[in-house]
């Protein structure tokens, strides 16, 4: 055997480009021990290289988020518990592993990016030829917030305000991007559906406080991102303790963030102690783990950083329900996630399965929609996906209708399937 004066070690993966800056040192470290512990090694050098997946959805999205590999949520369902401050110090984290950040600021009522960052430029600007919103920036993350329209807060009725969040979250140039951090409003309303109809939401991380009336409006937003087929990926339990003499104390009492992870499977939990710096950042414009990336708060969040990129990760390896219209055959395919298994279903079956206020009596749930209203032969002239937990079918009287994956496994399904007939096959 020749004897090697160099080894060339190359590593080149399809991970999340920020999980191979997070996990760089360890695997470099690791990669020199190894080789250069072979006798016939004198020098070891070691290349690493990484490749950001791309949208599942990329073509089927609003062309401002075609580029974006992963949307991540940080949502509490209540004010005050320092969900902004974990989104924008958790989008700084994952810029410092090395991804491409941008935050959106959905909270067009009381908007929290303007104080929490300091772009040099404080106003969005549209690009007059293509009509779309040019994001400000800030230490290399891109922002979009109702607060950098020239605004202030808004004083507007909630379908004007869900308006105003589609146009600012789709119409800008967000450009390519690991990471899309939303800083979702309190609630779960009309504002709330509306992004998780909008934007296929890759996880959600939930933010708490020890209190038990935290945990209650907590619980309603986990169910919430539960039905939207939306995972929550970790719980953050903010302003858990403080140390003094020596002591650990908890004046707001303990468990809050716990029983949230143990009720609803949630996997990671992370606690963020009392701190006058970290309010004091908020306030001063710098993020806390920008202005002492080495501090116990900075540290809490790398580990969150590393939690939503190896979890972001392992939910885009799951196959995600498919829906389509197969003309040959004349039915509507699915195919469900996890299993091999897929039917069809007769369109004009899933039309008359409709539940939308057009279809059933809200009040009294009598049916509006008649049998013999939808002819047998109807086809739907369009289907896209509606975030992760349903699609949106138009069909040739306009009418849209919303069929959520879980409504679709219900619905009576196909056994005698009719063969293509020769034009269908030929124009395929």
């Amino acid at each position: 055997m020749n004897h090697l004066k160099r080894f060339h070690f190359v590593w080149n993966s399809q991970l999340q480009h920020a999980q191979s800056r997070t996990c760089s040192c360890q695997f470099e470290q690791r990669a020199n021990e190894v080789v250069a512990a072979l006798p016939w090694v004198n020098k070891v050098s070691v290349e690493m290289s990484a490749q950001a997946a791309k949208s599942v959805f990329a073509g089927e999205l609003p062309k401002g988020l075609q580029n974006i590999s992963n949307i991540i949520a940080v949502s509490s369902c209540k004010g005050g518990v320092g969900k902004s401050t974990v989104a924008v110090n958790l989008a700084y984290t994952l810029a410092g592993m090395g991804a491409r950040v941008g935050v959106f600021d959905a909270d067009v009522y009381g908007p929290s990016l303007p104080t929490m960052v300091s772009p040099e430029n404080r106003l969005l600007e549209m690009n007059p030829e293509t009509r779309t919103i040019i994001p400000t920036e800030y230490l290399g993350v891109k922002l979009v917030s109702f607060g950098f329209a020239g605004q202030g807060r808004a004083i507007m009725r909630g379908p004007m305000v869900s308006g105003v969040i589609n146009q600012l979250l789709t119409t800008a140039e967000w450009g390519e991007l690991d990471y899309l951090v939303i800083d979702m409003p309190p609630g779960t309303g009309d504002i709330q559906l509306t992004l998780c109809q909008v934007a296929p939401l890759t996880a959600a991380v939930i933010v708490t406080t020890p209190q038990k009336l935290a945990f209650i409006d907590v619980a309603k937003g986990v169910r919430m991102f539960s039905k939207l087929k939306v995972p929550c990926v970790a719980v953050v339990e903010n302003m858990c303790y403080f140390d003094a003499d020596e002591k650990r104390y908890y004046p707001f009492g303990k468990g809050s963030g716990s029983q949230v992870v143990q009720q609803f499977g949630i996997p990671h939990l992370f606690d963020l102690p009392i701190r006058p710096t970290l309010s004091a950042s908020g306030d001063s414009g710098i993020p806390e783990v920008v202005a002492d990336p080495l501090g116990e708060v900075a540290s809490t969040f790398q580990n969150l950083g590393v939690c939503v990129v190896q979890q972001c990760a392992k939910i885009r390896q799951q196959v995600s329900t498919a829906v389509s219209y197969d003309k040959s055959v004349r039915a509507i395919r699915v195919r469900v996630p996890e299993s091999d298994e897929e039917f069809l279903l007769h369109p004009a079956t899933v039309r008359r399965n409709d539940r939308s206020a057009q279809s059933v009596d809200e009040w009294t749930g009598e049916q509006k929609l008649q049998f013999g209203d939808i002819p047998e032969d109807i086809e739907p002239e369009d289907i896209r996906p509606m975030g992760n937990y349903a699609v949106s079918i138009t069909w040739p009287d306009g009418f849209s209708q919303i069929a959520p994956y879980d409504q679709l496994q219900m619905i009576e399904r196909l056994v005698d399937v009719p063969q293509p007939t020769t034009a269908d096959v030929t124009a395929s």
